[in-house]
């Protein structure tokens, strides 16, 4: 399991709230009002938003600040393939290393995901959905992967595809799927479960988009 620094923690806690669009696209980081919000100095906060930037998750300039950056549609075809190709290793090399205490706290996101979709809480969903797949990636240990699954997902309109109707409800069926896969140890099922989500959310998505 990797060790986080503070200011990894810090760029944890920022990119779960861009993802679940607690921080929208487009609206300016204030690094004083975060690093009051978390409790630490503005340092690491400082530190998190470069981390953030070099992922793609923010734009920075000397006149602006730092900026949560918009998506790209036309880029997004790319980025669901390339993130099947990261997450299925990332979920293969987590599923051997996953303790029992690990297993025990997705068993109970999972909950938390059933009681968030149950009162269509979409904001809460989409952060229950980062740190669900954050803890099975971070076991995997491995660094670099996780780090390119990252930049993807920074590019990816997770807050934009869970307002389709319905949706939290399919991804909470499709989280069950990857858990029970992950609770058996069964490959095949976690690589096809988890396929599944990611395509589906993506198809899902396009075809409601309305520029």
């Amino acid at each position: 399991m990797m060790h986080q620094t503070k200011e990894e923690r810090v760029a944890d806690y920022l990119r779960e709230g861009i993802i679940s669009g607690r921080l929208p696209r487009g609206s300016k980081l204030k690094q004083a009002e975060i690093a009051a919000v978390i409790g630490t100095s503005i340092t690491p906060v400082r530190e998190a938003i470069k981390l953030l930037e070099a992922e793609g998750f923010v734009h920075a300039s000397s006149h602006k600040g730092a900026i949560v950056a918009e998506f790209d549609i036309n880029a997004t075809e790319e980025i669901v393939d390339l993130r099947v190709i990261m997450e299925c290793r990332l979920a293969l090399k987590a599923m051997a290393r996953l303790t029992e205490a690990q297993i025990a706290e997705l068993v109970a996101l999972q909950k938390e995901l059933e009681a968030a979709t149950a009162r269509a809480d979409k904001d809460a969903v989409r952060g229950i959905n980062y740190r669900f797949h954050e803890l099975i990636y971070m076991a995997a240990d491995l660094p670099m992967t996780l780090r390119f699954t990252r930049t993807l997902w920074a590019r990816y309109p997770f807050d934009l595809i869970n307002k389709v109707e319905s949706r939290i409800d399919r991804a909470s069926d499709e989280h069950r799927a990857m858990l029970s896969a992950i609770i058996s140890r069964d490959e095949a099922a976690l690589i096809a479960a988890l396929r599944t989500h990611i395509r589906a959310g993506w198809e899902e998505f396009k075809a409601s988009y309305k520029p």
